[in-house]
């Protein structure tokens, strides 16, 4: 079965988060610009404001155009903005996957498989559901339409809808509770419904150097060639 977050992210489309910054593609590590919230700002530009690094736990459940459950797992998000972050997750009926974006490549690890593919970061990152926690609000305007969908289940909604038609996802939404992320709905084209539940996020938490790396263990059939990382200053 196709896992869609894992399938959207690998996509090999031309970028559209990091479309006109160099910031992913070199590996810098300068904060995010400040995204100052204008009148009309929606929830999710109030939550990127300011966010430099993310940690949190999270439940997902897969299902399809009927609401039949098609996968179900948990998992851990680690971002480090600009361009970085670390997405582990384990269906409850297969092994762990691992997706690594270290600035210079995407790697995505499936344990079960014992196999690793890696893409230059440049070529790779898309809009993609995670990226939506990677870049500036300006960004994530440039590559989406964003819009606020109102309140329900005590929760403030936004729809994500990318600009392109490339994108392999239709749709996402956003809901926040108390300004913090508490879910994320993704629409792909297959007609399948991912959801994720957001527990134990933590803003400003430390993200290690080592966390967003990814080296193949001893033994792993390793798909395409990785770029080297520049030098630590």
């Amino acid at each position: 079965m196709t896992r869609p977050i894992l399938r959207i992210a690998l996509c090999a489309c031309a970028p559209l988060w990091f479309g006109a910054s160099a910031h992913a593609a070199a590996g810098a590590d300068a904060a995010p610009r400040a995204a100052i919230p204008a009148a009309g700002a929606t929830a999710l530009d109030r939550y990127l404001d300011g966010l430099t690094s993310l940690r949190a736990k999270f439940s997902q459940r897969v299902v399809d155009a009927a609401g039949k459950l098609l996968e179900q797992g948990q998992g851990t998000l680690l971002v480090r903005r600009p361009g970085r972050f670390r997405w582990e997750y384990t269906p409850d009926d297969a092994g762990a996957q691992l997706l690594v974006a270290d600035g210079t490549n995407l790697w995505f690890y499936d344990r079960e498989l014992q196999q690793a593919t890696v893409k230059p970061a440049a070529a790779a990152l898309t809009a993609t559901p995670v990226m939506l926690l990677s870049g500036s609000a300006e960004d994530l305007r440039a590559a989406f339409i964003v819009a606020a969908a109102g309140e329900r289940d005590s929760l403030a909604w936004v729809k994500v809808t990318p600009r392109s038609a490339a994108a392999e996802f239709a749709s996402a939404e956003l809901g926040f509770r108390n300004g913090q992320l508490a879910r994320l709905v993704i629409h792909d084209r297959l007609n399948q419904t991912d959801t994720l539940e957001f527990t134990d996020s933590s803003r400003g938490a430390r993200v290690s150097d080592a966390e967003l790396r990814f080296t193949p263990p001893a033994g792993v059939d390793v798909i395409g060639t990785p770029q080297p990382l520049p030098a630590a200053p």
